[in-house]
C-alpha cells in the first residue's frame, strides 16, 4: 500500500524544491502512483483551502514563500542607490518580501511603478529577503492619458489631446473625480480593455481650463510624464547644503571670471576669462580659462538629489517656465555663479596657439567670484562700438581678449570643418498674461558663437584628460548618418541641381560644400533641412565613438552640470581621478554607467519632444485667429496621408491631408519622397513652395491643417477627388538599381 506522506511533509517537499512543485512532481517524489494520487489531490486541496498553499496554474507552492519566477513592481532605490521590488502576488501572513534587483548592464533603466517580470533566489539579509533578476519588462501602471472631460447625462468621455489619437474614453458616474465640462483632466484606464467598444477610464487629476495660456506647458508635463514636483527628502537635502570653502581648492577669486548668457537665464553655470599666454615660445598664444558650478560638490552619489537629478535627466526648457534637474536652492543659488559671490567651481585652463590649436591644457578644483554677469546682447553691442556702463569698464582686460582668442578658435574650427547648418532658431515671446505676443527668430551672435567655441574646447579637454587617466565616464556620441540618408539627402541635392560626392569616406566638409553650394539659393532651406534629416541622433554612451557633426575624435559634456546629468558624471570623474576628495565617482555609478547613459539619452529626448509639443501649440494658439487667411510656405515632408508644410511667417508646421490634395489620385514614393498625380502627373516633392489656406488651428493638440492653394505659383484645383486613378507611368529601372545600391550592407569598426 502506498504511504500518503504528510502535510508538514509536502509543504516540506515543495519549500525545498520549488521549481518542482506540479501535483505529478510530488507524486513522484513521494511514490504515489494509481488510486493514491486521489489522496494526494485531497491533501492539496485541504492545504490551499487553509492557506498554506497556493495554486499557480498546475503548481503548488508554499503561501509563505515566492515562487522562483513572479510578477514583481519596482518600488524605488534606497539611500545607497540599490533598486528594490515587490512581489505583486503576495498572499502571505508575514511581512512583504523585500527584493532587491541585480541589473545587468544589458537591462533597461527600471523607476518605480515599472512592472517585470522576474527569476528569484532567496537571500535573507536585514535589508532584503530575495534578490531578482529581471527576465522581461511587462508593463507600467495602468495606462494614463491627458484630455479634455465632456460631461454625459451619465458620467462622461475624456477626449485625448494627442494629435495621433482620436478614440475617446468612457469615464462612468462614479469615476469623475468631480471633473467639470470641458476640463483638462488625466484619466487613467479602468479595468482591462475589452474588444468592443470604447476603453473605461476614471479621472486622477483635474488640472483646469486647458484654453488658459499657463496650461500649454503644463499639459506638455503631464503628458510625457515628466517629474515636475520635487518630493520632500529631495528640497530638505537641498535645503541643507551649505556654500564650499576654500580649503582643499585652486583660490580663484581674484580672477576676473565672467559670466556670459542670454538675457533671461534662470541659471548661471560656465564663466570664462582669456589672459595671453606669457610664454615666449607660444608667440600670441593665449590661456582660456573655463570654470564650470561644481555641483558634484552638493550632489554626491547615492543622495536623494542624486537619485531625482539621475530619474529627471536633465532640465526640461519650455517658453513660460522651467522643470529643472535640480531644486532652486542648488540651480538658482549654491550652483550659480552669481556676480560677486564666492562658488566652488572646476576650472580647466587651456593653452591656444595663435592658429587656435589648443597645446595643453589643466584642471583645477576651486572656488571663484564672478567679476560681472552679462548677457550676449550687450556685450556683442559693446564690441560693435556701443558699449553700456557696465560692460565698458572691461573692454581692455576681458572682452578684448575673449575676442581676440576667438578669433584663433575660429582658424582652428576652418580648418577642423565641423558640420555647418544654418537653420533658424524659433523664439516664442509671450506677454505678461501668458499668450503669444510674437514668434520671432533668434539672432545668432559672434558673442553666441564666442560661448560655443570656449565650452566645446572645455568638453574636449575633459573627455581627453579621463581617456589619459583611464577613468570611466559617458562620451557625447554622433555617428556618421546611414547609407540610407545619405542617398536619401543625395535625392534632394540632385533635384536641386546640387551634387553629393560618392565613393569616399563621408566627412563634414563634403556636406558644408553642399550647403555652401546652397546658400543664398532658393533650396537654402530646403538643403539644410534634408542635411539635418540626414544626421543621426546624438546620445550617451561609456564608449568612444566620436563625434560626427563637431567633427571631433573624443566629445564629453562637462559644461553644464546644473542642467546635464551626463555632465555631473563627467565632474564626480574627474574628481576621482584628480584625487580631490570622496565625493567623485562612485562605484555604482561605474556599475552602472550603462545603464545611466540610456536613462538620461531618453529623457533628453523626452524633453526634446516635450519642448517640441508646447512650441506647436503655442503657435497653434497664436494662429488661430487666422483661420482662412492665405500663407505661403515649403513643402518639409512627405507621407502617404499627407504633405508637411513649414509655414514661412512663424516656422509653425502645418499638414495638407491627402484627400484635400486636388481632384485625382496621388500615388506616394517612398523612396523619392513624392506625391504623383495618377491623371495630370503632378509631382509634389519636397522643398516646393506653396501657398495654403489655413482651414484649423487646435491649440489643445497644436495641430495645424491647411488647404493647397498653390504649388510653385501653379494653381492646384479644389474640391474632393473623382476616382482613384491609373498610376502614372515611371521609370522603374533606376530606381531599383538604386535601392540595391543603398541595400548594402556597411560594418562599422570602431577603434
Amino acid at each position: 500500500m502506498t504511504r500518503i506522506p504528510s502535510k508538514a511533509e509536502i509543504l516540506a517537499w515543495i519549500s525545498e524544491h520549488p521549481t518542482k512543485a506540479a501535483k505529478r512532481d510530488i507524486a513522484k517524489a513521494f511514490g504515489i502512483k494509481g488510486a493514491a494520487r486521489i489522496d494526494l489531490k485531497r491533501l492539496l486541496k485541504e492545504l490551499e483551502e487553509e492557506g498554506k498553499l497556493t495554486k499557480r496554474r498546475s503548481s503548488y507552492r508554499d503561501a509563505e514563500e515566492l515562487p522562483p519566477v513572479a510578477v514583481l513592481e519596482i518600488v524605488g532605490a534606497d539611500a545607497d542607490g540599490d533598486l528594490f521590488a515587490r512581489p505583486l502576488e503576495w498572499k502571505g501572513e508575514g511581512a512583504e518580501p523585500r527584493i532587491l534587483m541585480m541589473l545587468r548592464s544589458s537591462d533597461p533603466a527600471l523607476g518605480a511603478g515599472d512592472r517585470i517580470l522576474g527569476r528569484l533566489t532567496a537571500d535573507q539579509t536585514e535589508e532584503h529577503s530575495h534578490t531578482g533578476r529581471m527576465i522581461r519588462r511587462i508593463g507600467t501602471n495602468p495606462q494614463r492619458i491627458l484630455g479634455v472631460f465632456r460631461q454625459a447625462s451619465e458620467g462622461g468621455r475624456v477626449l485625448p489631446i494627442d494629435k495621433g489619437s482620436d478614440k475617446q474614453w468612457v469615464v462612468a458616474t462614479g469615476a469623475t473625480g468631480g471633473a467639470k465640462d470641458g476640463e483638462l483632466v488625466e484619466a487613467e484606464q479602468a479595468g482591462p480593455k475589452g474588444r468592443m467598444g470604447l476603453p473605461k477610464a476614471r479621472i486622477v487629476a483635474r488640472l483646469g481650463d486647458p484654453t488658459e495660456p499657463r496650461a500649454v506647458s503644463l499639459i506638455a508635463i503631464h503628458q510625457h510624464g515628466i517629474p515636475d514636483h520635487f518630493p520632500d527628502e529631495v528640497v530638505t537635502e537641498a535645503d541643507h547644503a551649505k556654500p564650499a570653502g576654500v580649503k582643499g581648492r585652486t583660490d580663484l577669486r581674484d580672477m576676473p571670471l565672467v559670466t556670459i548668457d542670454p538675457w533671461d537665464a534662470r541659471d548661471h553655470d560656465d564663466a570664462c576669462f582669456v589672459e595671453t599666454d606669457p610664454d615666449p615660445k607660444n608667440k600670441d598664444g593665449f590661456i582660456i580659462w573655463v570654470a564650470i558650478a561644481d555641483v558634484a560638490h552638493y550632489v554626491t552619489p547615492g543622495s536623494e538629489l542624486d537619485r531625482e537629478a539621475r530619474k529627471r535627466g536633465n532640465s526640461t526648457y519650455f517658453p513660460d517656465r522651467v522643470v529643472p534637474m535640480l531644486p532652486d536652492r542648488l540651480s538658482g543659488d549654491l550652483c550659480s555663479l552669481h556676480e560677486g559671490v564666492e562658488r566652488a567651481c572646476l576650472a580647466v585652463a587651456m593653452r591656444i596657439d595663435a592658429a587656435g590649436n589648443k597645446i595643453d591644457h589643466a584642471f583645477h578644483r576651486g572656488l571663484m567670484k564672478s567679476a560681472a554677469s552679462l548677457n550676449y546682447e550687450e556685450v556683442q553691442a559693446a564690441v560693435d562700438g556701443q558699449p553700456n556702463d557696465k560692460v565698458a569698464p572691461l573692454m581692455d582686460e576681458i572682452i578684448a581678449p575673449l575676442y581676440a582668442a576667438f578669433a584663433a578658435l575660429m582658424k582652428a574650427r576652418a580648418q577642423r570643418q565641423p558640420l555647418e547648418l544654418d537653420l533658424p532658431e524659433r523664439q516664442i515671446v509671450l506677454d505678461d498674461n501668458g499668450k503669444v505676443s510674437s514668434v520671432q527668430y533668434k539672432e545668432r551672435l559672434d558673442a553666441h558663437r564666442m560661448i560655443e567655441e570656449f565650452m566645446v574646447l572645455a568638453n574636449v579637454a575633459a573627455a581627453e584628460t579621463l581617456i589619459a587617466k583611464k577613468s570611466p565616464l559617458l562620451f557625447r556620441v554622433h555617428e556618421e548618418p546611414s547609407p540610407e540618408k545619405l542617398e536619401a539627402l543625395r535625392e534632394v541635392a540632385n533635384a536641386s541641381g546640387l551634387v553629393l560626392a560618392k565613393g569616399q569616406v563621408l566627412k563634414t566638409a563634403h556636406l558644408n560644400k553642399l550647403l555652401k553650394g546652397a546658400a543664398g539659393s532658393e533650396n537654402d532651406e530646403l538643403i539644410n533641412m534634408a542635411t539635418l534629416r540626414s544626421m543621426t541622433q546624438a546620445y550617451y554612451f561609456p564608449e568612444n565613438f566620436g563625434h560626427f557633426g563637431l567633427a571631433l575624435r573624443a566629445y564629453a559634456h562637462f559644461t553644464s552640470p546644473i542642467r546635464r546629468y551626463a555632465d555631473l558624471i563627467v565632474h564626480r570623474a574627474l574628481v576621482a581621478s584628480h584625487g580631490w576628495g570622496d565625493d567623485g565617482l562612485s562605484p555604482w555609478d561605474v556599475e552602472h554607467l550603462t545603464e545611466t547613459a540610456k536613462q538620461i539619452s531618453d529623457t533628453e529626448r523626452r524633453s526634446m519632444t516635450a519642448e517640441r509639443d508646447t512650441t506647436d501649440r503655442y503657435l497653434a494658439a497664436f494662429l488661430s485667429d487666422r483661420v482662412g487667411a492665405e500663407l505661403t510656405g515649403r513643402i518639409s515632408g512627405i507621407a502617404k496621408f499627407g504633405v508637411f508644410v513649414k509655414l514661412d511667417e512663424t516656422g509653425a508646421d502645418a499638414m495638407i491631408p491627402i484627400r484635400t490634395l486636388g481632384r485625382e489620385y496621388f500615388h506616394y514614393d517612398a523612396e523619392s519622397q513624392t506625391l504623383m498625380g495618377s491623371d495630370t502627373g503632378i509631382v509634389i516633392g519636397l522643398g516646393q513652395r506653396v501657398t495654403v489656406r489655413l482651414a484649423e488651428a487646435a491649440p489643445v493638440t497644436g495641430g495645424l491643417i491647411v488647404v493647397l492653394l498653390a504649388l510653385e505659383d501653379r494653381i492646384m484645383p479644389q474640391g474632393p477627388s473623382r476616382g482613384r486613378g491609373k498610376p502614372a507611368r515611371r521609370k522603374v529601372g533606376s530606381s531599383r538599381k538604386k535601392a540595391a545600391k543603398t541595400a548594402r550592407k556597411v560594418k562599422r569598426t570602431r577603434k
